[in-house]
This record gives structure tokens, sequence and C-alpha cells, in this order.
């Protein structure tokens, strides 16, 4: 199996011992994305929706890196420290993604890396 490496200074580094995306074939695994400022490596802000904004827009970055976009996207699993922002993800997420939605999946976590509130990964098929 071939596999290439993605990466892209127009999101954060890895803060271990992972690779932002593996592309394989036509498949692309991202790795998750938190609210990190890719110059700064702090959270954009405390603030929930800034820091979805800014997890989508890494992720994003990840995506044109590998030669795809989030419309690419066949599968997103979703980290909240916080259920009851659910609703407030769904907007979001309806606002930047096209229809068809791609399937998906939102699990309810303790902490994530960094104090962050949110979390996304993706799979894209190009």
């Amino acid at each position: 199996m071939d596999k290439q490496v993605i990466s892209t200074s127009a999101a954060p580094a890895a803060i271990g011992p992972y690779s932002q995306a593996v592309k394989t074939g036509l498949v692309v695994f991202l790795s998750g994305q938190i609210g990190l400022d890719p110059t700064t490596k702090d959270l954009v802000s405390e603030d929930f929706e800034a820091q979805v904004r800014q997890a989508f827009a890494n992720l994003a970055a990840v995506a044109r890196a590998a030669g795809g976009t989030l419309a690419d996207a066949v599968k997103f699993s979703l980290f909240l420290t916080d259920l009851g922002q659910f609703a407030k993800v769904n907007e979001i997420m309806a606002e930047l993604l096209p229809t068809p939605y791609p399937a998906r999946s939102t699990v309810g976590v303790a902490s994530l890396p960094r104090g962050a509130k949110f979390e996304v990964d993706a799979i894209l098929v190009l």
C-alpha cells in the first residue's frame, strides 16, 4: 500500500507522533484539528464558536494540501466537551459544507488537547 504523508504550514503542526493527514489512493485520512491558530499555536479564543470555525479552517487547509476540499469529505468525527453546543456545531457545519452532507459521528468527551472545546477529523475521497 502506497501512503503519502500530507503536511502544510497553513494548519497547526502535529503536537504528537502523527501526521496531519495520510493519503492512500483516492482516500485521505485527516487527523483531528482543534481551534489552534497555525501561527501562534495557541487557541484562537475561549469562545466555542471561534474554536469550531478555526478547527474547520485548519481541517480545510489540510484537505487543500491533499488536493481536495471539505466538500470531498465522506465522514466527519466531532468531539465536544459540552454536548449542549451540538446545535451550534450543526449550524456552523450547515454554513460551511455543501449538500449532500457526509456521514458523521459526534462524541461527548471529558477533555481535549490544550483545553480545546471542540475537535474534528475527516475522511475524504478525492
